[in-house]
């Protein structure tokens, strides 16, 4: 049975449908449907995190001031006439509301039908509130943050019995120069307002947001292009100047590389860069000159390298050795190739990690692709033919507490294989 269609045309029936497959759900009897999958897997993660089901809980609200300090420094501040334009005229008429919260799950904007804000009010879903799955559990806030897709949140599909007189559809808001999430747009209101195709139109406006971001992305470059210019002009031997996220404006001495994985913590003078060795970095306005040394040099003595994925939504790899030490955050899609490499030490060829990632060995050409920006920042530690951790590299691995929780938001299935035999510790 298609839920959300049965919504669209008996919204009370469908309410009634879902809280039976609620209640037996979690008392472990037999459902009368199945709930969604996407519903499902978030349910089963409020289950082990210990959510409770019968009563909400809020934490602390942000102060007006740091709203407006988190309004001022996110990302999301560039694209909110995108999302005002493409959300709010029909949500105030549909009786919604839009609610933007940022990577952490605060609340940061939040507009639309009068009546409907007084009613959220009463759910706690204000301004400044922290809506992450694990805190207020399965909502159109946490659950896309986590799942990385849209998702929708109808009546009793909200973990939280006091949520299931309310409908949310959420889709999330990546940052295209590196994948990175930075906040959710949703738009909920009262039971009734349910329609099968909000999300769908969530999602699109949330794509126009990306697609700004990009827009922006590119005209920063082609300033900072103008400025590099006369700069590499005057210089012999390897250089490029690169934004502060490592995307590359010019160069000059060296083949053209899209982008140059930096350390997280990018400071001036020599560092050691996986793709040029030994570097000097100078700041230019809007970006960073960056100078390879004559005798690029790999990294010295035994390298090591942890990949943190203990987080449901943020992951990292760190590389340290005789040359210092940097941090990456990853994509998650390069999250779970790196997982997978680390899991198959002898390597895996390129049909072998798309069978693993997407069912079907196929798809050899989207595998090298993303291994090819993988291979850019972690360089020399990643062999090829097949694809590995190189043998010089102490690889670690540190995962969630509970197994079913490694990379909630991957429908790999040898990731889905991965979980239950770590859980089952077969």
């Amino acid at each position: 049975m298609d839920v959300t269609h049965l919504a669209a045309v008996d919204a009370t029936r469908a309410a009634r449908v879902l809280d039976e497959v609620r209640s037996a759900k979690l008392s472990g009897q037999r459902t009368p449907v199945p709930p969604r999958p996407v519903i499902e897997q978030s349910w089963q993660r409020m289950l082990r995190s210990g959510v409770d089901p019968e009563h909400d809980f809020r934490s602390g609200l942000l102060p007006r001031e740091e709203v407006q300090r988190r309004r001022e420094t996110s990302v999301l501040r560039h694209v909110l006439p995108v999302l005002r334009e493409g959300l709010l005229s029909v949500a105030d008429v549909a009786h919604h509301i839009m609610v933007v919260a940022d990577e952490e799950g605060r609340v940061l904007w939040r507009e639309g039908s009068a009546p409907v804000l007084r009613k959220a009010d009463g759910l706690g879903f204000e301004l400044g509130a922290d809506w992450r799955e694990d805190v207020v559990g399965t909502n159109g806030v946490g659950t896309p943050a986590v799942a990385r897709r849209p998702v929708q949140v109808f009546a009793s599909e909200h973990f939280v019995r006091s949520h299931a007189t309310w409908t949310c559809a959420g889709a999330p808001i990546t940052d295209p120069r590196d994948g990175r999430l930075i906040g959710v747009v949703d738009v909920s209101g009262p039971l009734e307002t349910m329609h099968p195709a909000t999300l769908s139109w969530v999602d699109s406006v949330a794509k126009l947001a990306e697609a700004r971001l990009r827009e922006m992305h590119v005209r920063s470059l082609e300033r900072l292009r103008a400025v590099a210019a006369p700069v590499l002009a005057r210089i012999e031997g390897r250089a490029l100047v690169v934004d502060r996220d490592g995307w590359t404006a010019a160069v000059t001495g060296m083949p053209y590389t899209e982008r140059l994985a930096l350390p997280k913590s990018v400071a001036a003078g020599m560092r050691w860069l996986p793709a040029l060795g030994r570097c000097s970095l100078e700041p230019l306005a809007g970006g960073w000159l960056v100078r390879a040394a004559d005798e690029p040099v790999a990294a010295d003595g035994a390298t090591r390298i942890v990949l943190d994925l203990r987080g449901p939504r943020r992951w990292t790899v760190e590389v340290s050795g005789g040359a210092g030490s940097w941090t990456r955050e990853l994509s998650p899609r390069h999250a779970e190739l790196l997982y997978l490499l680390a899991v198959h030490r002898a390597g895996r060829s390129a049909s072998g990690l798309a069978e693993d990632v997407f069912g079907d060995p196929a798809r050899t050409v989207t595998v090298r692709a993303e291994m090819s920006r993988v291979r850019r920042y972690l360089g020399s530690f990643l062999e090829h033919r097949p694809y590995r951790f190189a043998d010089h590299a102490d690889v670690e691995v540190l995962l969630p507490d509970d197994p079913r929780d490694l990379l909630p938001h991957s429908t790999s299935p040898a990731l889905g294989r991965q979980r239950g035999v770590t859980a089952t510790g077969s």
